[in-house]
């Protein structure tokens, strides 16, 4: 009984731990929703979103009719569904529901926009089908038309097709705010982004346009064309010749290398790059152990290649022991020879086998020793299930 106590006690506690958990993350989601809900956004991009909600509202119910069941009744007495007052409800009571933030002000707006709506959805809808126009541009003037600025809808310097000369964007473009400036794209700089950035070269120029390409990676600041011939100064890692302009420096062959006598230097655009040598290595050419300039303590030189000298005579041990085994299982052999052919021959056989096995495996690598054993356990496992 004390058993069965202690498991439901286990038992009890994880499940509250795994409830806890689930509480804090439903309460994690709670908060972010009603902090999102509560979003307090610019006045201008407030209204577009509740006539966006509006707009939603509007296509949901483009396909709804009456439903009272006579539509040539209802169309005649109560005018086209399009129009009517039941689509306006219909939009009116999910109005703003939808929305992933700024909903709290979106239901404020609908209050005070609430009788304008009305007007517009009755009155004016057919003059002016604009809904943003009529209710944030017009009524409340809250916005201004694209590509204007200002408390008075001032137009952006370039309007209607050259703002900015199109390499960038008018401040306050769209709203009452701003001062009509230009933000210019990257790459861009002036008043009205008609000249280019250090880093950057003018590649063309018209009277309406024109566009700055990026300098070639070598150059630091300005540069006057493509390539690394248009730099004006070289950046670190490069040298500058009148005829090529800015090229690499091959930093692993100038004089002593960069790097430490366990490492090797490999050039990059415009730097190097210091990687290990082999374990086996004091100072090398590459990274295999037969690339070394020399051996480290407990490696000698062996074939153009840094061996290590344990294991060569560990190595060499396990030779001498392997064939020391073969020659004692000949001689056995021979031995058993002497008294029975029949079960020489067999033991032969076997010894054979052993010996040419044994071979194989000591003159492969570890990857092929491993395909080998498991091709053998198959065919094992294969003999077993015959039989």
């Amino acid at each position: 009984m004390q058993i069965l106590y202690y498991i439901g006690l286990v038992i009890f506690m994880l499940s509250q731990n795994a409830f806890g958990t689930f509480q804090v993350t439903k309460t994690d989601e709670k908060l972010k929703k009603d902090k999102a809900d509560k979003l307090k956004l610019p006045p201008c991009r407030a209204c577009k979103i509740f006539v966006d909600s509006f707009q939603k509202g509007f296509d949901r119910t483009s396909k709804f009719k009456y439903e009272g069941g006579d539509t040539a009744w209802e169309e005649k007495n109560l005018g086209s569904y399009a129009n009517s007052e039941v689509r306006f409800v219909e939009i009116h009571e999910k109005l703003c529901s939808e929305l992933n933030e700024g909903k709290d002000q979106c239901y404020q707006l609908l209050e005070e926009y609430d009788e304008a709506l009305e007007t517009w959805w009755f009155k004016k809808q057919k003059d002016e089908p604009d809904l943003h126009k009529y209710l944030c541009i017009n009524k409340f003037e809250i916005c201004c038309p694209e590509f204007h600025f200002g408390k008075n809808c001032t137009p952006c310097e370039g309007y209607p097709d050259n703002i900015c000369y199109n390499n960038g964007k008018c401040k306050g473009s769209g709203t009452r705010k701003g001062n009509g400036k230009c933000l210019c794209d990257a790459g861009y700089s002036g008043d009205f982004c008609d000249s280019c950035t250090d880093g950057y070269y003018e590649s063309y120029r018209d009277e309406k346009k024109i566009l700055c390409s990026k300098c070639h990676k070598s150059c630091v600041g300005k540069c006057s064309k493509e390539g690394p011939a248009g730099c004006e100064i070289c950046k670190e890692g490069y040298l500058q010749k009148q005829d090529r302009g800015c090229y690499d420096i091959n930093e692993c062959l100038m004089g002593k290398s960069p790097c430490t006598n366990k490492q090797f230097c490999i050039n990059t655009e415009g730097g190097y790059e210091c990687l290990e040598c082999h374990e086996s290595c004091l100072g090398c050419t590459g990274d295999g152990p037969d690339e070394c300039i020399s051996c480290v303590a407990g490696y000698r030189r062996k074939d153009n290649m840094c061996i290590n000298t344990k294991q060569e005579a560990r190595t060499s041990y396990a030779s001498l022991t392997r064939y020391l085994t073969y020659f004692g299982l000949c001689l056995c052999t021979c031995i058993i020879l002497q008294k029975n052919l029949t079960i020489a021959a067999v033991v032969g056989l076997c010894v054979g086998v052993y010996i040419m096995l044994s071979e194989y495996i000591a003159n492969t690598t570890d990857s092929s020793q491993d395909d080998f054993k498991e091709q053998l356990a198959d065919q094992l496992r294969k003999a077993l299930q015959d039989q």
